[in-house]
């Protein structure tokens, strides 16, 4: 027996998974998670950020907070000084992203043993990617 689903459900179905796709896309990436922790603590210069998350370059920097900001993650305060001051932080929105951040990275550090095995045991099989 089929059951056939109206078109509108389907094509509404497709652009909720492409609406979730572009913000987990966002929030999911390891320079966006890493921010977002770090500005949980508070208002942080961009030179900070860039010393706290190590490896970044600062032009994957500025393209991670211009993101953040333009989801309404996180705000940028630039002070009339000189040099110009320039502060990031965490709007409600972006704080309330931090304890499901936190809960999943808790889980990569709890589970980083097995997830090491399952790939080496993988890789023995079929050979590293």
């Amino acid at each position: 027996m089929t059951i056939h689903t109206p078109l509108p459900v389907l094509h509404r179905e497709s652009a909720d998974c492409r609406a979730v796709s572009s913000v987990l896309a966002r929030v999911g990436d390891k320079w966006s998670v890493l921010i977002v922790m770090l500005l949980g603590d508070g208002p942080k210069r961009f030179s900070e950020i860039k010393r706290a998350v190590g490896g970044i370059s600062q032009r994957m920097l500025t393209l991670t907070l211009r993101g953040l900001e333009r989801d309404g993650l996180v705000t940028r305060t630039v002070f009339p000084t000189v040099p110009p001051r320039v502060d990031y932080e965490l709007t409600n929105l972006g704080r309330s992203l931090k304890s499901p951040v936190a809960a999943l990275g808790q889980w990569a550090l709890t589970h980083q043993d097995e997830i090491e095995t399952a790939r080496q045991r993988f890789d023995e099989r079929v050979g590293p990617p």
